[in-house]
């Protein structure tokens, strides 16, 4: 399997990449501001084809590049629907005064082809089975997405490093994020490879023995359906 990617725009947004190989499909996960360019080159390098765009939420340092990705390759957007919203309207999910900062006037639509994520389902899409688990928390629709063999989930804005992700944004809720940390993260095997939305990668394993919030949280049984 190839997964690659990239920190995007002034927050330093993590974009993946995923396919089962060079020369092959694959999906684009959080393409965020300024992330058409370095974006291209990956898919360059690794002579790749993208055919769905998989947004882990709706904020825009997430999703700033989904239009033209999607349009210049027509291939549609994934997202849940209870972030949909942000697409055409991020400023939704952010304080004024983050809203004017980041993009001023600028204008937002949706992609040509939304289509929208459920709660454990399993999208089959460039050669992968890719597992979707809604995690809401950080915000109402954020969602994670996982690979089997080895396992690898992309966690967006709910797990990262040494931390999780704010909830003090509209449509952010802390027992919500713990819950989901509960549900979603915790009863995964220590293996299990975390790709967040920001920072460096790291494993549940480590998270579950060294990440402060996760510390008193129990595993809740039957969170992941599907891989």
């Amino acid at each position: 399997m190839l997964i690659a990617g990239f920190p995007a725009g002034s927050l330093q947004t993590n974009c993946y990449v995923v396919a089962p190989e060079a020369g092959e499909e694959c999906v684009v996960v959080d393409p965020g501001q300024d992330a058409v360019g370095p974006l291209d080159e990956l898919l360059r390098e690794h002579r790749l084809k993208p055919v769905a765009v998989l947004l882990t939420h709706g904020h825009l340092d997430h999703m700033w590049s989904v239009v033209p990705v999607c349009g210049a390759r027509d291939v549609p957007a994934w997202i849940h629907p209870e972030d949909r919203d942000l697409l055409s309207d991020p400023g939704k999910g952010l304080p004024l005064a983050m809203t004017q900062s980041l993009f001023g006037g600028s204008t937002f639509t949706e992609p040509d082809d939304v289509r929208e994520l459920a709660d454990g389902e399993v999208l089959e899409l460039a050669g992968l089975q890719i597992a979707v688990d809604h995690a809401p928390g950080h915000t109402r629709g954020s969602v994670t997405f996982r690979l089997p063999q080895p396992e690898v989930m992309f966690s967006g804005d709910l797990l990262f490093a040494g931390s999780i992700g704010r909830t003090d944004l509209p449509g952010g809720d802390y027992p919500t994020i713990l819950a989901s940390l509960a549900a979603k993260c915790l009863p995964l095997p220590d293996e299990t490879v975390v790709l967040p939305g920001h920072g460096p990668q790291t494993t549940i394993g480590r998270e579950r023995a060294a990440n402060p919030y996760l510390k008193d949280l129990a595993p809740r049984t039957g969170p992941t359906r599907g891989i």
